[in-house]
């Protein structure tokens, strides 16, 4: 299937788009009310929010990545039914920062099993918010792609009361899962538990054929609150989750994902006309991950088992200053630093950790708001990062080779790198909209999959530690509209990307084709649209398209590991106690590859056909507080895969597929409650 753009003209009034939510009122009580799920719009200048409490159509994987790719620009690289790789506009990895409650998490895997997304539980979080582009440096170094922060809003129990908000869901191939989240407490204390569960079975596809999926994932979060006065709040959380995931697309599952996190926050506002808030916070995260190929598959042949982990602390301290009345700032320092450690036999738990790799980074920065007139502003920032990492690595294990001397062992690196941009908004006289132009500049460090994990070398050496840090020069411009019954966005990107960090696979070094990690320079352009347009108060319509193309300028290729032409399309129906709707997915064929080069994640396989998804569904509030939600995701039983997706592997009791092929026929059934 060929998608062409002439579809959206074709088919806009006759699809529609899911519409169904879940939202607090957190001043007065609890309500369901509705919000666009299958598409957030963008409100606001390159910056997406959405609810991850709210049902959404097709049900997502209990995993942040899933809910991410509802986000126009979006994509995952589907490895099973869950734990993918989130990519932003054709970035994977540490291009796209990834920030929970203002907290880093790495994860352990050399192989990407546990991306940082594979440890956030959506519906724990109250806002997902996503900064597209290099268009901050309040959050952390080596944003290029964009910055995502998942973020918890506790406020002030005044008078005192308590919350509640949970949700139920069942579905097709086993698909469980439960929320609970209550919040308690007076004008100077408040608590709050959070535990989620979701559990599911092996998926098929459109064809019948079983995909090895299965995951049962499950977290529990508490936290502590002082809030003496309204601008005051001190807080201490603390997190352990773990699970199980079956994948599709390796010769190893994921047993063990157990993460351990104790975090620290204090915020104080309105402390003089020049100083309007601080905010300091301090966090502990740790990975403790195994992968082995028996206890979720059939052994067929000697046992592996592996077992990395990853020890994470950071803090942040931060001022916003009122430098006048049209002047905003806010300067601050962070810093991280992390080491990851691997053993790998089956009676790992009686060795000793190894260490094979530190990294650690100090970060200044400052952001400047100034607003010109009634309706310009101007917004630049300045970030300077020093990086050191350790290559802790004695020997290398060289497919070929055997076990060789690590030609880097003990090699320490120092480098100081600058990110920085600057943002021209302007709200038109004569229409609700605001135009935007912004130029970015991100130096990213090489991260643990580029520079130390297994099996990847350099085009010269066995080591790729040496990998010089990737440059990124980016202009976004872009507009939004919003004037009640119609919201309207359209963003659009061109980068220039220096020492691009590329990892290429079946690399010819005489007689062996190890995977080795290359610098090139790299272009990529693109964007995306959205509209959703009221027709009454109780009909909607709703579109959205998303692009990227991008090109190796040094190897004379398409740039590999990015996602096809895109939309989103559709009407639905809502008088606040009935909905309905369906939602069209279109996807063009992508013929734009590089085989056996791409990202830490994965590399392109070939041409990938175009398809089209329908989905439908209906809600139901039987009262203030209760929403009951239903779908069929995949309505035609269609068989496909995406094009970001990971060979699929030949595993015993299965069938072996190019790619990993999507769920078939799913219907699901939600209930969400909201007490106060």
């Amino acid at each position: 299937m060929k998608f062409q753009p002439r579809i959206l003209a074709a088919s806009i009034a006759a699809i529609v788009p899911y519409h169904l939510a879940l939202a607090a009122d957190e001043a007065k009580t609890s309500v369901l009310d509705e919000v666009v799920v299958t598409a957030p719009m963008m409100l606001e200048p390159l910056v997406v929010t959405t609810d991850p409490k709210a049902p959404r159509q097709p049900v997502p994987a209990h995993d942040g990545a899933d809910y991410l790719k509802t986000i126009p620009g979006f994509s995952v690289i589907r490895k099973g039914g869950t734990d993918g790789d989130p990519v932003l506009r054709g970035m994977a990895g540490s291009r796209l920062n990834i920030l929970l409650d203002g907290e880093n998490i790495l994860g352990g895997c050399g192989n990407r099993m546990d991306p940082p997304t594979a440890y956030v539980f959506p519906e724990s979080y109250d806002r997902i918010t996503v900064i597209k582009g290099p268009q901050t440096v309040l959050y952390g170094p080596g944003s290029s792609a964009g910055t995502v922060l998942f973020e918890r809003t506790i406020k002030r129990f005044d008078p005192p009361g308590w919350k509640f908000n949970g949700s139920l869901m069942a579905g097709s191939f086993g698909r469980n899962d439960e929320v609970a989240d209550l919040r308690a407490g007076t004008p100077d204390y408040y608590v709050q538990g959070t535990a989620t569960r979701s559990d599911a079975n092996d998926y098929q596809d459109g064809s019948g054929k079983t995909v090895h999926s299965a995951f049962t994932r499950w977290s529990a979060n508490g936290a502590v609150g002082w809030t003496p006065d309204g601008d005051t709040r001190l807080e201490l959380t603390g997190a352990h989750s773990d699970g199980h995931a079956a994948y599709a697309d390796r010769s190893m599952d994921g047993v063990k994902f157990a993460r351990d996190n104790v975090g620290l926050k204090f915020e104080k506002n309105r402390i003089s006309p020049l100083l309007e808030k601080i905010e300091a916070q301090a966090f502990y995260n740790y990975v403790d991950h195994v992968m082995d190929n028996f206890s979720l598959r059939p052994v067929t042949g000697m046992k592996m088992v592996s077992n990395p982990d990853r020890e994470t602390v950071g803090g942040r301290a931060a001022a916003k200053l009122r430098l006048a009345d049209a002047t905003r700032a806010t300067v601050g320092v962070d810093y991280q630093a992390n080491k990851h450690t691997l053993r790998s036999t089956t009676n790992y738990a009686n060795l000793p950790r190894v260490e094979d790799a530190s990294f650690r980074n100090y970060g200044l920065f400052g952001e400047l708001t100034q607003f010109v007139g009634e309706r310009d502003k101007l917004i630049a920032g300045l970030r300077a990062d020093n990086w050191n990492a350790q290559d802790k690595r004695a020997t290398l294990t060289i497919t070929g080779l055997g076990t060789v001397a690590n030609p880097t062992a003990g090699k320490e690196r120092n480098e100081t790198l600058t990110s920085g941009f600057g943002r021209y908004e302007h709200d038109l006289a004569g229409a609700p909209a605001t135009l935007y132009a912004g130029i970015g500049h991100t130096e990213r460090f090489p991260d643990y999959w580029e520079l130390i994990s297994a099996t990847k070398e350099s085009a010269t050496t066995l080591s790729a530690f040496d990998s010089r840090p990737e440059k990124t020069n980016q202009l976004d411009v872009g507009m939004v509209y919003n004037s009640g019954n119609l919201t309207a966005s359209v963003s659009g990107f061109y980068s220039r990307i220096g020492d691009y960090l590329m990892v290429q696979s079946n690399y010819a070094k005489g007689a062996r084709t190890p995977t080795i990690v290359r610098n090139v320079d790299a272009t990529t352009w693109g964007g995306e649209a959205g509209i959703a347009y009221a027709l009454t108060g109780t009909w909607k319509v709703d579109a959205t398209l998303a692009y990227v193309h991008g090109d190796n300028d040094t190897d004379a290729t398409p740039l590999a590991q990015l996602p096809p032409l895109e939309a989103r399309l559709g009407l639905s129906y809502d008088n606040k106690v009935w909905s309905a709707g369906a939602l069209l997915r279109l996807v063009s064929e992508q013929d734009r590859f590089d085989v056996n080069k791409g990202n830490i994640v994965g590399q392109d396989i070939g041409r990938t056909a175009g398809f089209g998804v329908f989905s439908i569904n209906g809600g139901y509030r039987p009262k203030k507080g209760t929403l009951v939600s239903a779908g069929i995701d995949n309505l035609f039983d269609k068989t496909y895969a995406e094009h970001l997706s990971r060979s699929g592997a030949m595993i015993t009791g299965f069938d072996q597929t190019t790619r990993v092929n999507e769920p078939g026929r799913n219907l699901w059934v939600k209930v969400n409650i909201a007490l106060d």
